[in-house]
């Protein structure tokens, strides 16, 4: 029988003898359809279909996210040797001692977040974070089964920066969330840039501080001489920001000596210089200090003062020749409110392992560009790769940074837990970086090689 087209409105066909309903034509195997069609079109009297019914309609299926729990988590405590020693007024270093907190996703992606506890800083001992990781997150990583990055995003958001007793615990927080980033945006394949996207403020977009923000060297506590010396080598190298420690008896012969060596970059506005305290001084001794140093171009004194009041940093504000930057005394977004009501910080510091993680650092800056600060991102001696990366990545979402602290790699460090350790290059100059998660690749043989003990393994 030729196939007859249907009366109007009707979208059955015959083929040959059989009544096929259109929405079941997909059923038919496409070379029996074909054949079928060819032997028709040389039938006599044959009139072709519409195109509407001779079209296969074309099937799309709609797969819903099935949510990406999280299979294990592991802590490792590492120490790497530095090359050389560094010191300031409230510590000496000659090995780094990260943990590092990795996670591995269902589908075998697995991210990694590094902190540096420090007892001084949010009052956290390594056996302090292992506790917090432990007690406080691993049973809120249990539950977390995010289907995409934006949940992902809202999960870390949703991660304590204090614990029952009101005793923060950023640091810990700081290599969990940086972990989940890591694995969840390699997942997910979407770039860390999106986190910016979910604080809906305007300006914390790529490219951020990319194209203005360069990296600046740190001259630690020791002599005078050798201090110029090195201020001399970064000269060479065309350094723009150089921060010299002081609180100690040779603070004002090391700052002069440097002084010295860099004068004319700082008279030219090509070079700044910025002077670190580490919570030395109390009130009267910083004024004291800071106006025997008022004939010197610096840009601004971080935490000349010890975890105290905040009263007492608007005080020495008031009296100051130089905008202080609340380093140690800025934890909490509640430490944020109290300094800046009482006038007392000029700068922001902001150090992810400090502060709690990415999240955490974006709300302190954008409560800073809401005051009109500018904000210097700082380091915690002896990072590695991983805090690195993270870091550039916080730069590249967030305007106002001028300045920023880190990426030594092994200029400082004498192994790395990637093979390219990430650090800076003439000018202070860095590269962006690119891909999903982090951008670095962690290698388990480096971990290995530096961990102290074995890692602590947890399988959910």
């Amino acid at each position: 029988m030729l196939p007859l087209q249907g009366e109007h409105g009707t979208r059955d066909i015959r083929l040959f003898d059989k009544q096929i309903p259109f929405q079941r034509r997909h059923a038919i195997p496409r070379r029996t359809r074909l054949n079928a069609q060819a032997r028709i079109t040389k039938l006599p009297g044959y009139q072709p279909l519409s195109a509407q019914c001779m079209t296969t309609p074309r099937r799309y299926t709609l797969r819903m996210p099935r949510p990406l729990p999280i299979r294990c988590c592991e802590i490792h405590s590492l120490a790497i040797p530095m090359r050389r020693k560094v010191g300031h007024a409230a510590a000496e270093r000659v090995c780094s001692e990260p943990i590092i907190f990795s996670i591995e996703l269902h589908d075998g992606t697995i991210g990694y977040g590094e902190t540096h506890p420090r007892e001084y800083v949010s009052g956290e001992s390594s056996s302090d974070v292992l506790n917090s990781i432990r007690k406080v997150f691993l049973p809120l990583l249990i539950d977390m089964r995010p289907a995409n990055f934006g949940e992902a995003i809202e999960a870390a958001a949703s991660l304590p920066t204090i614990d029952d007793n009101g005793r923060p615990i950023t640091a810990a927080r700081a290599a969990v969330e940086i972990a989940l980033f890591d694995a969840y945006s390699r997942a997910f394949e979407r770039t860390l840039e999106s986190i910016a996207g979910y604080l809906e403020e305007r300006g914390f977009e790529p490219p951020g501080s990319r194209e203005t923000c360069r990296y600046t060297i740190v001259l630690p506590s020791g002599p005078p001489g050798k201090s110029a010396r090195l201020a001399s080598f970064c000269r060479w190298a065309r350094i723009p920001n150089y921060k010299v420690k002081v609180g100690d008896d040779d603070d004002d012969a090391r700052l002069r000596a440097v002084c010295n060596v860099i004068w004319s970059p700082l008279q030219r506005g090509t070079a700044t210089l910025t002077i670190d305290a580490n919570m030395a001084w109390d009130v009267d001794t910083a004024r004291k200090k800071l106006h025997g140093w008022s004939d010197l171009p610096i840009q601004c004194v971080e935490q000349p003062l010890p975890k105290i009041a905040a009263e007492h940093w608007g005080r020495l504000a008031d009296e100051s020749p130089f905008p202080l930057m609340p380093d140690e005394s800025l934890i909490t977004m509640i430490d944020a409110e109290a300094l800046l009501e009482a006038g007392g910080a000029g700068w922001f510091n902001i150090r992810l392992s400090k502060n709690g993680g990415i999240i955490p650092a974006l709300k302190l800056a954008i409560l800073a560009q809401r005051h009109g600060l500018p904000i210097q991102l700082g380091c915690m001696v002896g990072e590695t790769s991983i805090l690195s990366a993270a870091a550039r990545w916080f730069i590249q979402m967030t305007p106002n940074v001028r300045r920023v602290e880190g990426s030594f790699g092994r200029l400082l460090l004498s192994g790395d837990v990637v093979r390219r350790s990430l650090r800076f290059g003439i000018g202070g100059r860095w590269r962006p970086m690119r891909g999903f998660g982090l951008g670095i690749r962690v290698e388990k043989d480096e971990l290995a090689r530096y961990g102290v003990i074995e890692p602590e393994t947890h399988r959910f």
